[in-house]
């Protein structure tokens, strides 16, 4: 099965999963889903030409956190890491066990043709424009033990609260290099150079999906279904993310 029919496998699964929840309950189901910044493209493949509708409010996991703690409506939480989850549940807003669905690593980026002349996590950073993300969202954590174990001293000239606002300086050209997940690199195409960091391995970020209290339990049922079955992690793994 090629790329193109599992996106669309996926996509007939999201109709029929979630279009049976909503006759079960006599109304159109109509799922909010608050997902990590570096879900953005693959789930939004999900929904795509779809006959289902799907709200996404997509960023920062901690900042998406904070939301669903001050009251705002959602039917499923998606995490880009454990610590966030964890959070979650400890914030009383979730329904049910997280379930594990995908895996990252960081990466470093350039802007095309790397300029710089950046050679990895060394001493090529010295003066450069590094950009990561804030040390509260997961891409930062990680950012965070990944330059202890390497042994450096990062000195970034902007953290930024979510993956998708360090690539996007990146590709812009306003940052020599930033840290990134495969997947957001993988997204940009030759717009960046990626450079791998044999040291990631060692800080894998999980990814994790949860029901939110309060929410329609049909519908995140049927989305939880949708992303942990054959046909929805065939295309996070077209989009470069590791299994569960």
């Amino acid at each position: 099965m090629n790329h193109y029919v599992r996106r669309a496998a996926a996509v007939l699964l999201a109709a029929t999963l979630i279009g049976a929840a909503a006759c079960s309950a006599g109304e159109e189901a109509h799922p909010v889903v608050f997902a990590a910044a570096s879900l953005t493209n693959p789930f939004a493949d999900l929904a795509e030409n779809a006959e289902v509708n799907v709200d996404y409010s997509f960023g920062g996991s901690n900042g998406l956190v904070d939301q669903l703690v001050g009251g705002a409506p959602a039917d499923v939480f998606a995490s880009a890491n454990t610590a966030t989850m964890d959070r979650a549940v400890e914030e009383g807003v979730t329904a049910g066990e997280p379930v594990r669905f995908a895996t990252n690593l960081l990466v470093l980026v350039t802007p095309a043709g790397n300029p710089a002349g950046i050679t990895g996590l060394d001493e090529s950073l010295d003066g450069a424009k590094l950009v990561i993300c804030a040390p509260e969202v997961p891409c930062g954590a990680a950012t965070a033990a990944l330059a202890e174990t390497v042994g450096i001293t990062l000195e970034p000239v902007s953290e930024e609260s979510a993956v998708t606002d360090v690539l996007g300086k990146v590709t812009s050209g306003e940052a020599d290099a930033g840290l990134v997940y495969a997947t957001d690199a993988a997204g940009a195409g030759e717009d960046v150079e990626t450079l791998e960091i044999p040291e990631s391995s060692q800080h894998v970020n999980e990814y994790w999906i949860v029901a939110v209290k309060g929410g329609d339990a049909d519908s995140a049922s049927s989305f939880i279904e949708l992303v942990t079955a054959a046909a929805g992690q065939e295309l996070l793994a077209d989009f470069g993310f590791g299994p569960a």
